[in-house]
């Protein structure tokens, strides 16, 4: 009987992330590629190793990620709230650590939409006194 899989979806920005852990021996793997390979910045991939580092986990899952939205930024907060939330369905015991680490909240922010009659969401046109 293969090990039991624990499922979390994360999002950030435009981002969303389903992702899946099962014991292992610490593999990832990111819209079938590793994580080095999808992440080549350090700071993604510590972004990303923070809910197993809350916990001490490190190298005790293996996760498989499907990610899709959003930029590099997006992608990594959404893949790490994902894994907080699998943790949480792995073991609910697990929720005091990672809501103090604050792993569990959704991050609201978005872009601000665009007004009409400016240029951006808040950037006016530029005013011509003559």
């Amino acid at each position: 009987m293969p090990p039991k899989r624990y499922y979390g979806t994360g999002k950030r920005k435009t981002s969303v992330a389903r992702v899946w852990i099962q014991e292992g021996e610490g593999n990832f793997l990111i819209n079938k590629r590793t994580l080095e390979d999808y992440f080549p910045l350090e700071f993604s991939r510590k972004l990303i190793m923070q809910p197993f580092q809350v916990v001490d986990a490190v190298n005790k899952f293996d996760v498989m990620v499907n990610v899709k939205g959003g930029g590099i930024s997006g992608q990594a907060g959404a893949i790490r709230h994902g894994i907080a939330r699998a943790l949480l369905e792995y073991n609910p015991e697990l929720r005091e650590q990672l809501k103090k680490a604050g792993l569990l909240t959704r991050d609201p922010r978005i872009k601000e939409r665009k007004k009409y009659g400016q240029r951006g969401a808040r950037a006016r046109f530029q005013y011509s006194k003559r």
